[in-house]
């Protein structure tokens, strides 16, 4: 069960990458996130929901087009932590990105994420 819910919350935090439209965004991340997460990404610590959806807004307005986000993996949770790999893939060839997130759940919700991410050589696969 624990996974489960798990697994809701990060799909719920994926799913604000591929809004149809930004004004989204901030609902999802609120039903996924505590309004005081920690948010470890690739510029440092910050803290809250808009700060996360600052990142998430910058990410949708990748220079290549709007890409797509998705989790690429089962969620493996001991405990109150649980991890999952995911790609950002951008339209038309353009550029990936790959990665493993991390996060905390408290009361159902991610009160923290810790990024491992970065930019995936072609040809991808």
């Amino acid at each position: 069960m624990q996974e489960e819910t798990a697994r809701s919350a990060i799909d719920t935090f994926i799913s604000a990458f591929n809004a149809s439209d930004d004004s989204y965004v901030t609902a999802l991340l609120s039903q996924a996130l505590t309004s005081d997460v920690v948010f470890w990404g690739p510029l440092g610590r910050s803290e809250g929901i808009a700060a996360v959806e600052r990142f998430v807004l910058d990410l949708r307005r990748h220079p290549a087009g709007t890409g797509t986000m998705a989790r690429c993996s089962a969620v493996d949770m001991p405990d109150e932590w649980a991890r999952y790999r995911w790609v950002f893939t951008t339209p038309a060839g353009g550029p990936r990105l790959s990665g493993t997130d991390v996060v905390h759940l408290r009361r159902n919700l991610i009160d923290q994420v810790i990024v491992f991410g970065g930019f995936m050589a072609p040809p991808y696969t």
